[in-house]
């Protein structure tokens, strides 16, 4: 890493101050920070000086430590970290920075790096006899693919060739560098293919406002082709074309004639009578013999109780013990409950429950 220091003392100026419209906006610049931390306007207030001088002064680093009371060491450290600060003067007309990194490299740079050594100066940071033209090469500046590629101020020239470049130089040496247009500087638009642009080649399908208008004129058309043939049947080309009966088009569903009830049932033929021995003969397979199958039998009554089992008695189902559960009807009057007891009211015989 390079240690990046101050120009000489001969060549720095005696004072610097923002000119009227710099120094108002400078002062607008600071408000954007919170209360205390306005010392972080230090590296726009860098780069608006040197976009006024051209390169950053010592007498622009102690104005812009004054502006924001900070201590003259701190605005200097800013000032020699960023390489986007000249620390020396450069041209007047136009500084070319010459992307040397590898994308670049592998594209030409360095011949382009040749042509600023010829017509420029032999050495980096050094202003040609005029002082219009310096150049200096610089680590990636962001135009991979359109590679190689210099910065000139704030704009990019792509895509160059050596004899590209030379007639950059000499239109700005000319002060015709507003002539110059950025960017690639070959057939391509932006990053495209060299062989043309194949995508987004019409802008109207990224615009929001042009899409919405083309789908109301695409839907009111089609409301009005729809409505001049609505006399003409729907197509049938979308239909799968087989031998079953839903998508033969001899048969139309649903049929304007309807059978009669009576008409169906006496086509209809009867369920077949199911064959219980036949059902209940096990295959020899599944039972590894030929027998019929089991069923269980109902439960017989108690021998000692007399009762039948739950499923076996008429009506609800009754709880343990012959006690009706909550929820079962009551037994009728007169008649025993499942406990042997008569219900309440009056016995068969007239007489209340109890008396003979």
């Amino acid at each position: 890493m390079s240690v990046r220091r101050l120009a000489d003392a001969s060549v720095q100026p005696s004072s610097f101050a923002f000119n009227r419209a710099n120094s108002a906006w400078a002062r607008q610049t600071i408000k954007k920070y919170p209360k205390g931390r306005e010392q972080s306007a230090v590296i726009p207030l860098l780069m608006r000086a040197q976009e006024q001088e051209g390169w950053v002064t010592k007498a622009a680093i102690e104005h812009v430590a004054a502006m924001l009371d900070m201590p003259q060491i701190r605005v200097l450290e800013v000032a020699t970290f960023y390489t986007q600060y000249q620390l020396a003067p450069v041209g007047t007309k136009a500084h070319v920075q010459v992307c040397g990194t590898t994308p670049c490299m592998l594209r030409g740079s360095e011949a382009l790096m040749d042509v600023c050594r010829s017509k420029i100066h032999p050495e980096q940071f050094h202003t040609n006899d005029a002082g219009t033209l310096s150049w200096e090469e610089v680590e990636c500046l962001g135009a991979c693919v359109n590679a190689p590629m210099v910065m000139i101020f704030k704009d990019t020239y792509e895509d160059l060739t050596p004899e590209k470049l030379s007639g950059i130089i000499d239109a700005f040496e000319a002060g015709k560098g507003a002539s110059v247009k950025a960017g690639p500087q070959n057939s391509r638009y932006t990053s495209e293919p060299q062989t043309a642009q194949t995508t987004l080649v019409d802008e109207r399908i990224i615009l929001k406002s042009t899409r919405d208008r083309e789908a109301k004129v695409a839907a009111r058309t089609a409301r009005q082709a729809a409505a001049a043939d609505a006399s003409v049947p729907p197509s049938r080309a979308g239909r799968p074309k087989t031998d079953a009966p839903e998508t033969s088009a001899a048969i139309k569903s649903p049929s304007p004639v309807k059978a009669s009830p009576n008409g169906e049932k006496r086509a209809s033929a009867s369920a077949p009578r199911g064959n219980r021995a036949a059902a209940d003969q096990a295959a020899p397979q599944v039972e590894k013999q030929d027998k019929a199958r089991s069923h269980a039998k109902p439960k017989a009554a108690n021998p000692v109780t007399g009762r039948k089992s739950p499923e076996l008695l008429k009506g609800g189902p009754i709880g343990p013990d012959g006690k009706r559960q909550p929820g079962e009807k009551a037994a009728p009057k007169g008649a025993p409950t499942p406990d042997g007891k008569l219900a309440v009211g009056r016995a068969p015989n007239g007489r209340k429950p109890g008396k003979e």
